[in-house]
């Protein structure tokens, strides 16, 4: 078997490990999820685990820079456009795509805020939040309270929306348009001055 071969084997193992993972913590909670139990739903030895990830901590990781890399991406360009409302709105609906796409991690940090407390990984997407924020703010620190408060409030909206409206009836994608729409009023308002 062809080396690629086999890294697409260990890529596909590594990704169903991080799948199941993420289907038991979301069940169960993260500190209530052995590696075992991972294991088995896996339908893999322990030791089979153990090659891929250590600990859980490990497959949280790795499912958190998977999931997150999106951001950092977003923040790097981000930091490079112009301070214009279209970069802010261009950065709001790009960050809306990437909760969409990573709604399992973003539901398993939102039910399990304790434990991401504890962990590094919660520290490291709070500071993505912040980065965020500054982007939004204009990197700027003398920008009026209430806007800030405003543009704290769209990426806020834009959390708290995907979890309150997730049992909501309606198409998964129009309420997210309307989580967006709220969004990108709440930074209008705050890059106009409103």
């Amino acid at each position: 078997m062809s080396s690629t071969g086999r890294q697409r084997r260990r890529g596909d193992t590594r990704q169903r490990i991080q799948d199941v993972a993420l289907e038991l913590f979301a069940e169960q909670g993260y500190e209530k999820t052995s590696l075992r139990e991972i294991a088995e739903r896996l339908e893999v030895t322990k030791a089979a685990l153990y090659y891929h990830f250590k600990t859980k901590e490990d497959i949280l990781t790795s499912i958190f820079d998977d999931l997150t890399r999106p951001i950092d991406e977003l923040i790097v360009w981000g930091g490079e456009q112009p301070r214009t409302l279209e970069t802010k709105r261009a950065i709001l609906t790009r960050y809306s795509e990437i909760l969409t796409e990573a709604a399992p991690l973003f539901r398993f940090m939102q039910e399990n805020q304790a434990t991401m407390r504890d962990l590094k990984t919660g520290e490291s997407f709070k500071d993505r939040m912040l980065q965020l924020l500054e982007i939004l703010n204009h990197d700027d620190p003398s920008t009026p309270m209430t806007a800030q408060v405003r543009c704290f409030s769209a990426l806020f909206t834009m959390h708290g929306g995907m979890f309150v409206l997730k049992g909501a009836d309606g198409d998964p994608e129009e309420k997210r348009k309307a989580i967006l729409e709220v969004a990108i009023d709440l930074v209008t308002q705050a890059h106009n001055g409103v």
